[in-house]
């Protein structure tokens, strides 16, 4: 079972910026590009950090505006710094929480769920920026073609991995869900096969109408 790699998703052309980037020009640099942030990086091009279109907004709602009828936001002393910052390096979140390209989609969706980003920058061994990697270049694997996904399970999951039949079990993929039907021979088997299943990327969910020949959960009573 072949799982897609942040390097398979990432985006290789990243648009940079450097500590002294001027606010302006960061968001020209967004508007421009069509995109929402962007790494900031020394001059090994190691990234220090983020500027999004968050830290940038944050100037205009920590002004000071009696007319506004929105109440104005608590910031932390962090923030308010940050707000008052003219550079990329005044500006940005860091330091930057960063993916390696041989990384999973699970690995890398879990560190931007730990750390509440939408996106990662992608380094190699030497930490230097090779990419950058959003929450949709993520969610691309559930675009992936039923037929594929199909395959995936019935060649890979049930015949090389679990050693079953054709005739055992048969897999329908419908919008990224999948069907599996059939008999095996032990009842331990079953949830063996919707954990793999649930694994193959693209899989958005696993129905399982398995029978079984052997209750693997009862045992004959010890002799006295």
């Amino acid at each position: 079972m072949q799982h897609r790699t942040v390097a398979d998703l990432m985006s290789h052309d990243v648009v940079r910026a450097r500590r002294d980037t001027p606010f302006k020009e960061l968001v020209e640099l967004l508007a421009d590009n069509g995109i929402t942030a962007v790494p900031v990086v020394d001059e090994l091009d190691h990234p220090l950090g983020v500027v999004s279109e968050a830290d940038l907004l944050r100037k205009c709602s920590a002004r000071t505006d009696p007319l506004s009828r929105i109440a104005k936001p608590h910031l932390e002393g962090w923030e308010l710094a940050a707000a008052e910052g003219a550079t990329a390096e005044e500006l940005m979140s860091a330091p930057a929480v960063c993916a390696h390209p041989e990384w999973t989609v699970t690995e890398a969706a879990r560190l931007m769920a730990q750390h509440h980003v939408k996106r990662l920058p992608v380094v190699d061994e030497a930490d230097q920026l090779k990419g950058i990697v959003s929450r949709g270049d993520l969610l691309r694997i559930f675009l992936r073609r039923d037929d594929a996904i199909r395959d995936e399970i019935t060649g890979d999951v049930l015949r090389r991995t679990l050693n079953l039949a054709p005739s055992d079990v048969t897999t329908e993929v419908h919008e990224g869900r999948v069907t599996l039907r059939g008999t095996v021979e032990a009842s331990s088997l079953i949830p063996v096969i919707e954990r793999l299943c649930r694994n193959v990327d693209g899989v958005v969910s696993v129905s399982a109408h398995i029978g079984y020949r052997f209750d693997a959960s009862r045992t004959a009573p010890a002799e006295k």
